[in-house]
């Protein structure tokens, strides 16, 4: 594609991708908060869900500006895909606690405490990676962001396993089984989609840097 390099680059989208990564850390920083200390669940699963409409907010108006947006910073599909999976991660992170609560689960369990403090440390690395895009010198340097973000996948991954594996070795209360393993599923669906975004990340870094 031609470059129009005597063009300004488009700095809304970067506003808005760092206030996406903000949003999302904050609604792991309340998932945590309400697994960790099991108080006022319903006041916290609220503050989420007002945390995941705000980030349907910020995804629209991303898919917005593209559209009347002539040149863009980088290709318009890798900023179509990185404000969806920026969105799925506080998606997941909204139904793993609607499910806590909506299935009024008496307390959580370790192997939840531990995937939502990946979470957390996911998002957080998401978010310092993001302001990077912006000065095409630290672009390369987005790469060891992506490489954290992929360690912790695959960390939560295994605390998934291990969770999954605990579970099922007592199937007398499957109701109970039946709820964990959704809850368990929207976690390591969030850090999925984490790692997803990172590999977007690595992407625009490599293509562009």
């Amino acid at each position: 594609m031609f470059k129009f390099p005597f063009m300004p680059r488009e700095e809304k989208f970067f506003d808005l991708f760092e206030g996406s990564a903000r949003n999302m850390v904050k609604a792991s920083q309340v998932l945590k908060e309400m697994i960790d200390s099991w108080e006022l669940v319903g006041g916290k699963v609220a503050e989420i869900t007002e945390l995941e409409h705000a980030g349907d907010t910020i995804a629209h108006q991303i898919m917005a500006q593209l559209h009347r947006t002539f040149v863009t910073p980088f290709d318009r599909e890798d900023i179509a895909l990185l404000a969806h999976t920026l969105d799925d991660v506080v998606d997941f992170i909204h139904a793993a606690a609607d499910a806590m609560l909506i299935y009024k689960i008496g307390q959580p369990s370790q192997r939840a405490k531990e995937l939502a403090d990946i979470i957390v440390k996911a998002a957080a690395e998401v978010e310092r990676a993001m302001p990077r895009l912006r000065k095409h010198a630290e672009l390369k340097q987005v790469l060891e962001h992506c490489v954290e973000i992929n360690r912790l996948e695959n960390m939560a991954d295994r605390v998934f396993r291990e969770a999954m594996a605990e579970l099922f070795e007592d199937t007398s209360d499957m109701a109970q089984v039946i709820k964990w393993r959704e809850i368990y599923e929207h976690m390591e669906s969030a850090t999925d989609r984490c790692e997803d975004v990172a590999n977007v990340l690595e992407g625009v870094a490599l293509k562009h840097a």
